[in-house]
């Protein structure tokens, strides 16, 4: 596999909603100026790009006409130069970007069908995961994969309040419900992640509250730059090791999923 290093001030923006007119296509609209203040920005726009979200035999090019484990049809169609002209588009825009902006609405507790087709057509075997280490004899996963050195901001809107997507809400909190995207998708793949921004409530903002939202993300985006991001552990570092479960001396006691933040301590939950 080929570790692949961003360019710096290049950045990505992922945008899923399928209405320009809507607060999502709003926030896109003002999030990439404001972004391109900073950087050099290019965008993805799933929907208006009729991006095909399902991953079959014209990923798999030759690979197609035998049988074997589709990720490894993938990695190898990546690197004979088979896969599909769109999936290589999208690679190299991600290969050169050092942030990523994932902008979607909270369809069902999770991401739009159409972003999980994205993830599954583009982050293919070799280009952002691989074989072993040698020299650590672990995979090139969680922290480790093709797109290390990147961080990600995920925009989100939730129908929602505060409270029921909050630490002790009816649905869920949201660090949890998209734990598999901060950590599962991201993460494994090498990219670190930054604080959530949500906007709540998003069904029902007045244009007062739309300008308030807006002028968030304006100032999160201006200062982007110098925000830390939530660091995971790392598979290197041995704290699965054996088990790929986290040790029984780590956080003994504990099950949530903050046990897998790299500064998660035994006060914290």
């Amino acid at each position: 596999m080929i570790l692949h290093p961003p360019t710096p001030g290049r950045a990505l923006w992922v945008h899923v909603h399928p209405r320009p007119d809507s607060l999502n296509g709003h926030l896109f609209r003002e999030g990439t100026a404001a972004l391109s203040e900073r950087y050099d920005a290019e965008t993805t726009d799933l929907y208006a790009q009729r991006f095909n979200p399902v991953l079959g035999n014209d990923d798999l090019g030759d690979g197609a006409r035998g049988g074997g484990n589709i990720s490894t049809l993938v990695g190898e169609a990546y690197e004979a130069g088979q896969l599909p002209a769109d999936v290589r588009g999208e690679q190299a825009k991600l290969a050169a970007a050092v942030l990523l902006v994932l902008q979607f609405p909270l369809w069902w507790y999770g991401t739009p069908a159409v972003l999980k087709g994205w993830f599954d057509r583009v982050l293919t075997a070799g280009f952002a995961y691989g074989d072993s280490d040698p020299e650590l004899g672990v995979p090139r996963r969680y922290c480790d994969g093709g797109l290390a050195g990147r961080r990600a901001l995920i925009v989100v809107t939730a129908g929602e309040d505060e409270r029921s997507i909050g630490h002790r809400g009816i649905s869920g909190d949201l660090d949890s419900l998209l734990f598999p995207l901060t950590h599962g998708v991201l993460w494994y793949v090498g990219i670190e992640s930054l604080a959530l921004h949500v906007i709540h409530d998003a069904d029902g903002l007045d244009a007062d509250a739309v300008d308030h939202e807006t002028r968030n993300l304006r100032d999160r985006l201006h200062g982007i730059v110098d925000e830390p991001a939530r660091t995971f552990r790392r598979l290197r570092d041995g704290d699965y090791a054996g088990t790929r479960a986290l040790h029984e001396d780590l956080l003994p006691g504990r099950t949530d999923l903050a046990i897998h933040l790299a500064d998660t301590d035994e006060s914290s939950h």
